[in-house]
């Protein structure tokens, strides 16, 4: 793997921030040690806190294991909804050893395929609340 995270230790040190963002519309997650904080909204709300199971944390090493870093920002957006307000814009952000990797931006909802587990796993933990 071209980043050399082999372990969840790894990814504890790790930040991943997917933001989501139309109009009517925000969700900013940040993933880190076995937690997520999720806002869902710009008024500045309360925050609240997700802790992540084991088998889930183990997911998403899994998942952020597949992907090659330095590659992030290549990975190609499978649709432009978001160019005609069809979806909100969205995009990730991992902080792995003091250095930061950017995804371009894709539709909420449709990332593009070498992170698409990460991001629906990360979703779909956020909104279980």
């Amino acid at each position: 793997l071209g980043k050399g995270c082999s372990n969840s230790d790894d990814l504890t040190t790790t930040q991943i921030v997917y933001n989501a963002s139309s109009r009517g519309f925000n969700q900013n997650i940040v993933v880190k040690n076995k937690q997520m904080v999720v806002q869902n909204d710009r008024n500045n709300s309360k925050p609240y806190t997700v802790s992540i199971t084991e088998n889930d944390w183990n997911e998403l090493v899994a998942d952020f294991n597949a992907i090659e870093l330095k590659k992030l920002s290549t990975y190609k957006d499978p649709t432009q909804k978001r160019f005609y307000d069809g979806a909100a814009i969205a995009n990730l952000k991992i902080t792995f050893k003091d250095k930061d990797y950017q995804s371009v931006d894709f539709d909420h909802g449709i990332p593009p395929v070498e992170i698409e587990k990460m991001i629906n796993k990360i979703i779909e933990l956020a909104n279980q609340k």
